[in-house]
């Protein structure tokens, strides 16, 4: 976004990791903010390039980060002089570019924003989306103005950080919102619409699961089924030669910048469980079947899903449990289970909070004045 057209002349800052779960809401609330006339500037890492090259930003700006969380003592400490040396380079830019607010959407790289921020008295928000708080976040919690939450339930957190929560959704892009606007799909010659993705990353397990799992259906039903599937770049050539010897309509790619249209395309999605596809799923109203990532040591992926089941519209199956043949029996299950995917459908949609956006941006310009009344008394 260029400077030209701005009510203000003092931007808001976000900062976030360079992944798509960190990103897709910052670049949410960008467009939310924009709209009401405010720069935005952005504080990230080099991996935003895959999906940031055109985010709603007038300046992007890349800061040193790290993770403190190897094993490896040598490790740490360049992590932690490498953040060090960020939240420097962070105070310098801030102090140059005085901005109304920042808010932070978690990941290292985030780390240094926020913390030069709150160093320089700048009024600060964090945004947690998952339904357990992440590392970094937890770090800054103490330190920020307000926590905006995702989730109904926040957990990880003390109760002097809880009461400093706001629940505002996990804010969607546009194309998103768009997306809603789709009916759930009917059931054209029988046909049962599956989406498969695993995220942001992909997921391997989804290439070595799903394949197979639909090798053990009757033929019957393999040619009652129009499958849209993500898989790893180095998955794609041999999940598609899977299909194309059963005989299955798919399309296999390893990113469809179109997910949004794409959910709302299906009659149900086979997906991990990370805060922007649960987010995403609810607001367009799509039933699901969530594989959460098992390694996460906070296990936020467990947690939203858990939430997101808790509407109906979702079924929760550990990786460990997610074999060929559960999967099958799901499958097959949901080609006979017309109605009650619609039903699972308009549960999920009864729980997304489709303005999140708007209330995220409400809350950070309210901190803002709040810190700009506090300054001239």
């Amino acid at each position: 976004m260029s400077e030209q057209g701005t009510k203000f002349e003092r931007p808001i800052l976000l900062a976030a990791g360079g992944t798509g779960g960190h990103l897709f809401p910052a670049e949410a609330l960008s467009n939310a903010l924009s709209a009401r006339g405010y720069a935005i500037e952005l504080f990230t890492d080099s991996r935003a390039e895959k999906y940031g090259g055109a985010f709603p930003a007038r300046a992007i700006h890349i800061v040193s980060s790290a993770s403190p969380r190897s094993a490896s003592l040598l490790s740490r400490a360049a992590a932690a002089f490498a953040l060090a040396r960020g939240t420097f380079e962070a105070r310098r830019l801030i102090k140059r570019i005085r901005p109304l607010a920042l808010v932070g959407f978690g990941g290292y790289p985030s780390v240094p924003p926020v913390l030069a921020a709150t160093q320089l008295g700048v009024p600060t928000v964090l945004h947690e989306g998952n339904a357990v708080i992440g590392k970094a976040n937890l770090f800054l919690s103490p330190r920020v103005d307000a926590i905006a939450k995702g989730f109904e339930t926040l957990k990880g957190v003390s109760a002097a950080i809880a009461a400093n929560a706001h629940l505002t959704g996990d804010p969607v892009r546009p194309m998103v919102i768009e997306a809603a606007k789709i009916p759930f799909p009917d059931f054209a010659g029988g046909k049962l619409r599956l989406l498969v993705t695993g995220g942001s990353q992909g997921a391997r397990i989804m290439s070595d699961v799903v394949p197979a799992a639909i090798e053990l259906l009757p033929e019957e039903a393999r040619k009652k089924l129009i499958l849209v599937q993500q898989a790893r770049p180095e998955d794609e050539e041999r999940v598609r030669a899977v299909y194309r010897r059963l005989g299955v309509a798919a399309d296999v790619k390893s990113f469809f910048s179109d997910l949004p249209r794409r959910i709302a395309a299906s009659h149900l999605v086979i997906a991990r469980a990370g805060a922007s596809t649960v987010s995403e799923l609810a607001v367009i109203g799509r039933p699901a079947i969530l594989v959460p990532l098992p390694h996460a040591l906070d296990q936020d992926q467990a947690a939203n899903a858990e939430q997101f089941a808790l509407s109906g519209a979702a079924t929760v199956v550990p990786q460990s449990a997610f074999s060929p043949q559960w999967l099958a029996n799901a499958i097959s299950s949901a080609q006979n289970d017309a109605e009650g995917l619609a039903r699972r459908a308009a549960a999920a949609k009864g729980s997304g909070i489709a303005d999140a956006a708007d209330r995220l941006a409400d809350l950070v310009l309210r901190v803002a004045a709040d810190t700009e009344n506090k300054t001239r008394r």
